[in-house]
């Protein structure tokens, strides 16, 4: 998404479309989850908590299962226990955290976080953010003072394409027995400029034409979108479905820092037909694919298998450069990066 570029030397105008990814877990110390739900935070409180975030809601959609909010920077997707929030850009999602867990606490009674996830691909100008986001040491300082169990890993090159993770995950024998769980992420750079040019408004007047002539809508056909197209140019959209699964698109389409990211959590088996669908419309030169599924989950087995052979077969257009897999102790993880075989 790159509605509000940044000025940089020579008149070029910059955009970080690389996303800060929080998504957190809560629970009750008193077993009571089943009467709690985050959704009963009224909207005023959520605003008031995105404007430390540096960001704003634009659009809402929501049904039975979640409520799915497009930001001015990004996603928002609240749960009945499970918060994402999703922002790009120069926003300060970690200085939020603190009035986060006193808001939850506050309004639903949820007083104990089950498990967090907060990761990122590395900048392409970490010197534009805004502390503590401009190096992952000092993210995980903060989040340190908050979760003094927490853990952090660097995956991939440190000095070419690598992505950060900061976890924390709490094992009680009293709990209720733990839902499925999943998600699918992959970050795209270096774009199709043909592909790119859909999403500025010299191409599109609207974020549905934008939408379907991207072929977006077909990428997994169950869900409702709802889609942003910004001036002059950058995109988002959520999309959720019945039983509450959740897809979420950002697009940064400048060509000098072109970035795309696509997330869900749809239970599959296999995600090889959902990446391949997101690679033959985007078409990147670049991306990270990353799976985490805990032993719940239909995708329990997927990470392994995204570590032990080459997962992706895209017409042999890409080689995978590195894969890595971690078990923690509710989830496994792979992390894959890939770059197109050279023409």
């Amino acid at each position: 998404m790159a509605s509000k570029p940044e000025n940089l030397d020579n008149n070029v105008q910059f955009f970080e479309g690389v996303e800060k990814l929080l998504e957190i877990w809560f629970t009750s110390s008193d077993g009571q989850n089943r009467k709690r739900d985050l959704r009963d935070i009224p909207r005023h409180k959520w605003e008031s908590l995105l404007k430390i975030v540096r960001c704003e809601i634009i659009s809402f959609c929501k049904n039975d299962e979640v409520d799915a909010y497009v930001l001015s920077e990004s996603s928002m997707f609240v749960a009945k226990r499970r918060l994402i929030l999703k922002t790009c850009g120069t926003t300060t999602p970690l200085q939020c955290l603190e009035p986060l867990l006193d808001l939850v606490e506050e309004h639903t009674g949820f007083d104990e976080v089950e498990d967090l996830f907060y990761s990122r691909k590395n900048y392409k100008r970490p010197e534009m953010q805004i502390s503590p986001h401009r190096a992952f040491e000092d993210e995980v300082a903060l989040l340190d003072t908050i979760f003094p169990d927490g853990e952090a890993y660097c995956l991939g090159n440190v000095d070419n394409d690598c992505w950060y993770l900061y976890t924390l995950s709490r094992v009680k024998t009293d709990q209720e027995p733990r839902e499925p769980d999943q998600t699918l992420e992959i970050l795209m750079t270096n774009l199709d400029p043909n592909i790119m040019s859909i999403f500025t408004r010299d191409v599109c007047s609207s974020s549905s034409e934008a939408t379907k002539k991207s072929g977006i809508d077909k990428l997994i056909p169950s869900m409702i979108i709802d889609d942003f197209l910004f001036e002059p140019c950058g995109y988002s959209m959520n999309g959720v479905s019945k039983n509450g699964n959740y897809m979420t698109i950002h697009i940064t389409p400048e060509q000098e820092f072109s970035y795309v990211s696509f997330e869900s959590n749809i239970p599959e088996s296999s995600y090889a037909d959902v990446i391949t669908r997101v690679l033959e419309t985007f078409k990147p030169g670049n991306f990270v694919v990353t799976i985490f599924a805990n032993k719940d989950s239909i995708a329990s087995d997927i990470p392994r298998e995204l570590e032990t052979k080459d997962y992706i077969n895209f017409d042999s257009d890409y080689l995978r450069n590195d894969v890595q897999y971690c078990r923690f102790k509710n989830y496994d993880l792979s992390c894959a990066f890939y770059s197109k075989f050279p023409s």
